[in-house]
């Protein structure tokens, strides 16, 4: 009889524990489900209105909604790949001292460019060995008469020191004023600089940086910010549905829509109410010029 008892406690024990685990797993369950009402929904249409032309919709092309604008994740990415500044570039450069204040001094890093000749005095050309030098090559072998010519031996530079520094600033002296009179010899000597142009080395910098940003920040939109995505039918119209309320932004990320001369990119902020339906029209009203985007 005792026997019998007990296993009824027991089942009686299974039968509570069992009850107790589905009664946690419904509260549990319930607590990870969306709380009814706080969803909406979003519909939008993407139109562009090329120069002198009719609007056209943006056909079978992907927009995301993401919890943060593209252009600040765009600028964070940025941010984490940061180009040296201007003067830092100059400094850490493999040219003369006096080469490096020059350009400090003067709003160019294109040695190669035509207005050389009217931006660099006679002092810049004395003074700045690499400027010396493209000079002097851009008026040998005889083309330009009358050219000073140096009288100092590179071998008195060691046996005669005095009188190689007293030659050299006599040459230095007479090729300023020659310039002065001249100045149309300076003409051209920009073709000699670009051994030592910084502007190459320049523009590499800036187009890797900027080919890592368009490569980084897609990538971090997708995989931080994404919550959902959508291709647009042929009139150019999506749905989201089921999006918990909040605030996003709809974007293109760096991909451009295109009709005619027009290209486009959209990073438009939007909140969606709980329970409703909210509509965007998407135009070149709120988009961004692609030709002037950020990456």
């Amino acid at each position: 009889m005792a026997s019998v008892t007990m296993a009824a406690m027991n089942k009686v024990k299974r039968g509570a524990t069992i009850l107790a685990l589905a009664c946690f797993s419904f509260v549990a369950g319930g607590s990870r489900a969306q709380t009814p009402g706080t969803a909406g929904n979003l519909e939008f249409a993407a139109r562009i209105t090329p120069t002198a032309a009719r609007s056209e919709p943006v056909r079978q092309f992907t927009f995301f909604l993401l919890t943060k604008s593209y252009a600040d994740i765009a600028r964070d990415v940025e941010a984490s790949d940061k180009i040296p500044s201007r003067d830092e570039f100059i400094t850490d450069l493999k040219v003369s001292k006096e080469l490096r204040e020059w350009l400090k001094a003067h709003d160019v890093l294109d040695l190669t460019i035509s207005e050389m000749d009217r931006m660099v005095t006679p002092d810049d050309i004395i003074h700045v060995p690499e400027f010396l030098l493209a000079y002097q090559r851009s008026n040998s072998g005889g083309v330009t008469k009358g050219i000073p010519k140096p009288r100092y031996r590179d071998a008195d530079k060691k046996e005669n020191p005095e009188r190689y520094e007293r030659q050299h600033q006599e040459y230095l002296t007479s090729l300023k004023k020659f310039i002065s009179s001249n100045p149309e010899t300076v003409s051209g000597f920009e073709l000699e600089l670009s051994g030592v142009n910084p502007q190459n080395k320049w523009a590499k910098i800036q187009a890797d940086h900027t080919r890592k940003v368009s490569r980084l920040a897609p990538e971090l939109a997708q995989t931080k910010y994404l919550v959902a995505k959508a291709d647009t039918d042929l009139d150019g119209r999506a749905t989201l549905a089921g999006i918990a309320a909040g605030n996003y932004w709809i974007s293109t990320l760096n991909l451009d829509a295109a009709a005619g001369d027009t290209r486009l990119r959209w990073d438009v902020a939007i909140t969606i109410q709980p329970s409703q339906t909210t509509r965007l029209e998407l135009t070149n009203l709120n988009a961004i010029d692609a030709h002037a985007a950020t990456p």
